[in-house]
């Protein structure tokens, strides 16, 4: 009797198709979901940073704004010019005393403020000195208004980094005048408007005549935070209220916050 030899049966060429393109569908989706997830964490992670850089922006001017003429309480006299002044679309520049402004391509307004600096109202050095908004030390020749007690300037205003090419908020100091440094990545433009006693609406610094500066009561700050490309356009309300449609790939948001200026009483003109 001869022994029969079964021999194993092979795949049919359709069998072979639809094992690929089962495996195609599968691969295909997994990739779909694997950049889908990539995306959306992308823009959560991007969303939370514009938040923490909007939020640190505000926290670091408002701070500052809130110190605006602020004198030591046994101090004799109080400063004797206005201790806020502000640009429109312009960053402050000159001499601490005589401020004037300078254009920016950012269209961001830019914000002086000034106030006594001592080792209760400023974080003291190494040395023991007042420091600016920078943590430079502030040295007695800028003003002393007694032992350790200086005259404290600091210039808020946003612009692109030259060597980063990402927006920033920057301030320049007196401790080191005309060495701004950037505080918070971000920040496309600052919006400031100011209140007067008894006014209906707030005022761009354009508009004050230099008499005014020491009657403002409260000021309006608006940072407009941009993030990272995130491939596809948004849109996004600006400082002025306005509907706006990026004309780029990155997603923005604006930040508000009102200031009350507690020591303008102290401030003349």
């Amino acid at each position: 009797m001869k022994q029969r030899t079964f021999l194993p049966l092979g795949h049919t060429l359709v069998e072979l198709v639809i094992a690929v393109a089962l495996g195609l569908v599968v691969t295909t989706g997994a990739v779909s979901l694997y950049r889908s997830q990539r995306a959306a964490f992308g823009r959560a992670g991007d969303a939370i940073q514009i938040r923490e850089a909007g939020l640190t922006a505000l926290t670091l001017i408002g701070q500052q704004i809130q110190m605006t003429g602020f004198v030591p309480a046994d101090l004799p006299q109080p400063q004797q010019k206005p201790t806020l002044f502000g640009c429109s679309a312009a960053r402050p520049t000159g001499a601490d005393d005589n401020l004037a402004c300078e254009a920016l391509t950012s269209r961001s307004d830019g914000v002086a403020i000034r106030y006594v600096g001592d080792n209760v109202s400023t974080w003291p050095s190494s040395t023991g000195q007042s420091t600016d908004c920078l943590g430079q030390a502030v040295s007695a020749g800028h003003t002393a208004f007694g032992v350790g007690r200086v005259l404290i300037v600091n210039r808020f205003y946003a612009k692109l980094s030259a060597s980063t090419g990402e927006s920033e908020l920057y301030c320049d100091g007196n401790g080191k005048s005309g060495s701004a440094q950037p505080l918070v990545e971000g920040i496309e433009r600052l919006r400031v408007k100011y209140w007067l006693t008894g006014a209906q609406t707030a005022l761009d610094a354009s508009a004050l005549a230099p008499g005014q500066w020491a009657d403002i009561v409260a000021v309006d700050l608006c940072v407009l935070v941009r993030g990272a490309p995130q491939g596809r356009r948004s849109r996004y309300v600006d400082c002025d209220g306005v509907n706006v449609t990026g004309t780029d790939m990155r997603v923005r948001q604006a930040f508000w916050r009102r200031v009350a200026i507690r020591n303008n009483e102290m401030s003349t003109s």
